[in-house]
C-alpha cells in the first residue's frame, strides 16, 4: 500500500521465512549464552546441570515457546492485544511482559561498555593489560606480564590491571549507591552510537528489522566459532572444557541448583516477555510455527553449549598460565565479558585481533536481543492505537520518541554510580522471579481459560500438524506447577544484595528494587480485578465476558465445519 497522507497503513508480514527465523534467532541467543550458561554450569554441577536444564527445557521452555509463537501467529497482533482477543482477564500478562520488557532497555549500557572496550581493542597496546596508565594504583598487577609466578597472598593484596581499567576508568566506580558522581562523557558517546543503530534497525518495521537481522544474527556465529576454534588450541584449553562439565551429581539436591536453571530457560528462551508473540504475529495465517519453534529451541540450548566450550577452553588457558585454579578466573555475567575474558586475551599472541572478535560478538549479541525487545513495545502500542500511530511518517517519529526517552532515563547509568543501579534494575526489575509469576497464569490463562484443546486444534490448522501431547500435559499442569514452585523459592531465598563481595546496598534500595519487581507482578491481578470490577452485569456474566475469546476471531476447519453442519 503507497504511503499516502492521513491513510492507515497495512501491518506488514515478513518478506520472507528467513527474516523471521532469524529475527527468533537474534532474539532467543544472547548474551546469557554466553556470558551467564557457562557460569552456571560449572558452578552448578558441571554436566549434571543439564539435568535440571533439560526437565526446564522439556517443561516450561519449549511448550512457552510454542505457545507464546502460535498465538502471535494466530491473532495477527502485539504482546498485549493478542491478550484482549484471546482473553481479556488475562490482559495484565501482556502489560507486565512489556513493562519487563521496558525495563530491559537498560541493558542498552552493556552494549556502551562493550563500545568502549572494542574502541580500545585497536590501541598498539591493550590498556587492561598494563598498570602504567593513569587510573592505576599501587596494587595494580599485570597478569599478562610473562613469567610472573603468583602466590594466594600477592592475589588477595593486589588488584589485576583488567579489573582496575573496568572499575576505575569504564566505570568510575563511587563508593556506593549514595553516591551519584560525575558523568562519563566517552561511555556517554558509545551509549548514543549505540542508540542510533538501534533506532536504524527497527525505524521502518519489519521491513528495516527483517534485513538487519541477516547480519546481526549470523555474524556472531562467525565470531564464536572463530573464538571456539582460537580457545580450543591453547594450552590448558582442555583442562578448562573439563572442568567446565565435570559432572556433580550430589549438586543435584540443592533446590537452588534447579531453580536457576530454571530462571536460565525462561530468559534465554525469551519466554514470557511477548517478544515471540510479536515476532510470530508477522507471519502468514499459515506458516509452519511448530517447526520453526522446535528447531529454534535446539538451536539455542546447542549455542549455549558451543560458547561453554568456547567460554572455558580460554579461562583454562588462563588458569593454566597463571598457574591458578579455574575458580579463581570464572566469572559469570558483566565480570566474564569485561575483566575475565579481556584479562585472558591479553595473554594471547595477536591479542588485538581477538579482543576485536569478542567485543563485536557481544555487540551483536546484545544488539540483536535489544532492537527485538525494542521492536516488540512499538508493536504493542501501535496495535493498541492503529489508528494514531499507523499513518504515514507517524512509526518513525514513535521510535524515535521512544529511543530518546529511554536514552534520557538511561543517563543514570553512565554517571560514577551507574553500575549500582544496573544491578538493582539486574536483580529486581528484570529477574527471574517476575518471569516465573507471568509463566504461571500465562499457562493457566491459555490452558484452562481459553483451553488447551482449543489451542491444540488452532495450531494444527494453521500448520497442518497436530503438536505432541506433551505440550497439553506442560500447559494446563507441569508449566504452571513448576514455575510456581520455583517463584516461590526464588521469593523465600532472597538474599541481601552486594556488589562486589563487599559493598551492601541500603535498606532504602531494597525497598526501591521490590517496588521496581512488584510493578510488573501486580499489574497481573490488578488488570483483572480492575476488569472484574469496572464491568456490567453480574458477576458471573462479568467472568464469563473476560474469559471469552473474541467472536471475529479466524476460524479454524473444525469450527467452520461445525458452523456450516
Amino acid at each position: 500500500m503507497n504511503r499516502i497522507e492521513g491513510q492507515i497503513e497495512e501491518r506488514g508480514y515478513w518478506g520472507s521465512k528467513a527474516e523471521f527465523l532469524l529475527a527468533m534467532a537474534g532474539n532467543v541467543v544472547g548474551l546469557g549464552n554466553v556470558w551467564r550458561f557457562p557460569y552456571l554450569c560449572y558452578r552448578n554441577g558441571g554436566g549434571a546441570f543439564l539435568i535440571p536444564y533439560l526437565v526446564f527445557v522439556v517443561t516450561c521452555g519449549v511448550p512457552l515457546f510454542l505457545l507464546e509463537t502460535a498465538m502471535g501467529q494466530y491473532t495477527q497482533e502485539g504482546a498485549i492485544t493478542c491478550w484482549h482477543h484471546l482473553c481479556p482477564l488475562a490482559e495484565g500478562i501482556g502489560y507486565a511482559g512489556q513493562l519487563i520488557l521496558l525495563y530491559n532497555c537498560m541493558y542498552t549500557i552493556i552494549l556502551a561498555w562493550a563500545l568502549f572496550y572494542l574502541t580500545f581493542s585497536f590501541s598498539s597496546q591493550l590498556p587492561w593489560a598494563s598498570c602504567d596508565n593513569s587510573w592505576n594504583t599501587d596494587k595494580c598487577l599485570n597478569l599478562a606480564e610473562r613469567n610472573l609466578t603468583l602466590n594466594r597472598t600477592m592475589l588477595i593484596h593486589s588488584t589485576p590491571a583488567a579489573t582496575e581499567f573496568w572499575e576505575r576508568r569504564v566505570l568510575s566506580l563511587s563508593g556506593g549507591i549514595e553516591e551519584i558522581g560525575k558523568i562519563n562523557w566517552e561511555i556517554l558517546l558509545c551509549l548514543i552510537a549505540m542508540w542510533i543503530i538501534c533506532y536504524f534497525c527497527i525505524w521502518k518495521g519489519v521491513k528495516s528489522t527483517g534485513k538487519v537481522v541477516y547480519f546481526t544474527a549470523t555474524f556472531p556465529y562467525v565470531m564464536l566459532l572463530a573464538l571456539l576454534i582460537r580457545g580450543l588450541t591453547l594450552h590448558g584449553a582442555l583442562k578448562g572444557v573439563v572442568f567446565n562439565l565435570y559432572p556433580e551429581p550430589a549438586r543435584l539436591s540443592d533446590p537452588q541448583v534447579w531453580m536457576e536453571a530454571g530462571t536460565q530457560i525462561f530468559f534465554s528462551y525469551s519466554v514470557c516477555f511477548g517478544t515471540l508473540i510479536s515476532l510470530g504475529s508477522y507471519n502468514q495465517y499459515n506458516n509452519n510455527c511448530y517447526r520453526d519453534c522446535l528447531w529454534l529451541c535446539l538451536l539455542n540450548s546447542a549455542t549455549s553449549l558451543v560458547a561453554g566450550f568456547a567460554v572455558f577452553s580460554v579461562l583454562g588457558f588462563m588458569a593454566n598460565a597463571q598457574g591458578v585454579s579455574i575458580e579463581e578466573v570464572a566469572e559469570s555475567g558483566p565480570g566474564l565479558a569485561f575483566i575475565a575474558y579481556p584479562q585472558a586475551v591479553a595473554m594471547m599472541p595477536l591479542p588485538q585481533l581477538w579482543a576485536v572478535c569478542f567485543f563485536i560478538m557481544i555487540i551483536l549479541l546484545g544488539l540483536d536481543t535489544q532492537f527485538v525487545g525494542m521492536e516488540t513495545i512499538i508493536t504493542s502500542v501501535m496495535d493498541m492505537f492503529p489508528m494514531v500511530l499507523r499513518r504515514a511518517g507517524r512509526r518513525e517519529m514513535f521510535v524515535l520518541l521512544f529511543c530518546l526517552t529511554c536514552f534520557f532515563g538511561q543517563l543514570i547509568m553512565i554517571t560514577e554510580w551507574g553500575m549500582y543501579i544496573f544491578q538493582l534494575f539486574d536483580n529486581y526489575a528484570c529477574n527471574g522471579a517476575c518471569i516465573l509469576f507471568l509463566s504461571v497464569f500465562e499457562s493457566l490463562a491459555m490452558g484452562w481459560i481459553f483451553g488447551a484443546e482449543r489451542l491444540f486444534d488452532i495450531i494444527e490448522d494453521m500448520t497442518k500438524s497436530r503438536p505432541n501431547y506433551i505440550f497439553m500435559l506442560c500447559w494446563k499442569y507441569l508449566t504452571p506447577l513448576v514455575s510456581l514452585v520455583s517463584f516461590v523459592y526464588s521469593v523465600v531465598e532472597t538474599k541481601p544484595l552486594t556488589f562486589n563481595r563487599w559493598y551492601v546496598y541500603p535498606d532504602w534500595a531494597h525497598a526501591l528494587g521490590w517496588l521496581l519487581a512488584l510493578s510488573s507482578i501486580l499489574l497481573v491481578p490488578g488488570w483483572a480485578l480492575g476488569r472484574m470490577c469496572s464491568g456490567k452485569g453480574t458477576l458471573k456474566q462479568r467472568w464469563h465476558h473476560l474469559c471469552s475469546p473474541d467472536k471475529n476471531l479466524p476460524l479454524t476447519c473444525k469450527q467452520r465445519a461445525k458452523t456450516t453442519g
